[in-house]
């Protein structure tokens, strides 16, 4: 409700002059926030009746209603909510009293590099120690298996689960069951929302693929940024680079660092640091906070960060952090503790709080699976290989399985194993196989050749 309350006040104020007119272009500039997340409050607020909009395309303008709702008013500053299960420490209380001053008794403050520079992989801790290994205890899959393989296991629900938990915290309107509907149509999507929530399912499928093969990396961040902002960007040459323009963060005194060099050199030291960590929860909790703190890009930086946070959760085969049930203004909170105080006590409780609850939602979703089949998890890899040459390249399915050049005893083990896979292969489980709703759909309309 942040950049809502802010486009009121810029309304109110331009209602005294003698054009109360302004364009969501207008409106974005002075609100120091990203064209994209004003379009979709401003069609918020044209619904709830608080704003009008007149004209079409680049001619469209927004004034204040002549009367506004009560429920349109910009809303004044609340604690974190009150969720069944989510208390805050004492630090967290305290840091909490300092943010709910107003903005003009709060000093301004800029980035400081100490915060990193500090910080020594497995001496330091941000989170407290104890908490950390309880929670990589907990979170973390049994047994040996590669990289990934937990993700992988829950990829359906955590596509849906951390696709719209992050997008609802910037603003999206789109609710759990138009999101489900969504991935399963496979839809491009026409409004903003819809583009956002596709951003982030192929953004989570990109890391399940790419973690395990490349590891926590600058370029595997930037490249993920690049996909969750693909087409919400003005300028495409802002994917995935570190940005060259200065960005503002409303409702907080602080302000980002600017020049490009410093963000390049601190980006480098964070994933740095991040990858000696040992204890993935330490890691993923420092990617978060920092990334955040930083703002290397020149937006999406928050759902970048989100996204980053579950790479060494990955990497050590833990629950994936999806982020379920928080709310934006608890969110913003946590992150303004860091901003102006470099105090991460809010951030921390919150990030326990959701974590827990994330490997309380995949631990029930493993056991709702069973015990796997060794035989299957052998041939995992193999069969993603074999499906995708099948309904991608339109190959046979003794071609494709010719292509891995098995011995004759493993073929008649895994040609079984890929009729029974081919037989169930649908649009609503494709993505385990890497394929998109379209390449599937138009394989099934071929009459599903093998």
């Amino acid at each position: 409700m942040v950049v809502q309350d802010e486009i009121l006040l810029a309304l109110q104020a331009q209602a005294q002059t003698a054009s109360p007119w302004l364009s969501s272009r207008d409106l974005a500039n002075r609100v120091h926030a990203s064209w994209s997340t004003v379009k979709r409050q401003l069609d918020t607020l044209v619904r709830a009746g608080g704003v009008i909009r007149e004209g079409r395309a680049r001619a469209t303008r927004y004034r204040l209603a002549p009367s506004l709702p009560a429920a349109s008013q910009p809303a004044a500053p609340r604690a974190l909510s009150p969720v069944p299960g989510f208390s805050l420490s004492a630090r967290g209380q305290a840091l909490l009293a300092e943010l709910k001053r107003p903005l003009a008794a709060r000093e301004a403050v800029g980035y400081q590099r100490a915060f990193v520079d500090g910080y020594v992989p497995n001496q330091s801790s941000l989170l407290p120690e104890a908490i950390a290994h309880a929670l990589a205890e907990e979170g973390r899959l049994r047994g040996q298996q590669p990289a990934g393989t937990y993700a992988r296991n829950v990829l359906g629900p955590l596509l849906i689960d951390l696709s719209w938990s992050s997008s609802r915290l910037e603003g999206n309107r789109y609710s759990l069951l138009a999101t489900e509907e969504l991935f399963k149509n496979g839809m491009a999507g026409s409004d903003l929302d819809a583009v956002m929530l596709l951003n982030h399912k192929a953004a989570i499928e990109f890391l399940v693929d790419a973690v395990p093969e490349y590891g926590l990396t600058p370029a595997l961040i930037r490249n993920l940024h690049a996909i969750l902002m693909q087409d919400l960007l003005a300028d495409a040459h802002g994917l995935g680079s570190i940005r060259q323009k200065v960005v503002n963060i409303s409702d907080t005194t602080y302000v980002p660092a600017h020049a490009p060099a410093l963000l390049e050199e601190m980006f480098g030291h964070i994933v740095e640091k991040a990858r000696q960590i040992k204890n993935p929860v330490e890691s993923a909790f420092f990617l978060w906070v920092n990334l955040a703190y930083l703002q290397p890009f020149e937006d999406g930086n928050k759902r970048t960060s989100r996204l980053s946070a579950n790479i060494p959760l990955m990497l050590y085969n833990c629950a994936p952090l999806s982020f379920l049930d928080v709310e934006a203004q608890d969110y913003a909170c946590a992150m303004m503790g860091v901003y102006e105080h470099r105090d991460v006590a809010l951030a921390a409780d919150l990030f326990e709080w959701a974590y827990r609850r994330s490997i309380r939602k995949y631990a029930v979703q493993i056991e709702a699976m069973g015990v796997p089949d060794p035989m299957r998890l052998r041939f995992r890899e193999a069969l993603n290989e074999t499906i995708g040459h099948i309904v991608r390249d339109g190959r046979t399915a003794a071609e494709a399985a010719a292509l891995l050049g098995l011995s004759e005893q493993d073929a008649q083990v895994f040609q079984p194993m890929l009729a029974q896979e081919l037989r169930t292969l649908d649009l609503h489980n494709c993505a385990r196989y890497r394929l998109t709703p379209g390449q599937t759909r138009q394989w099934i309309a071929a009459g599903r050749p093998q």
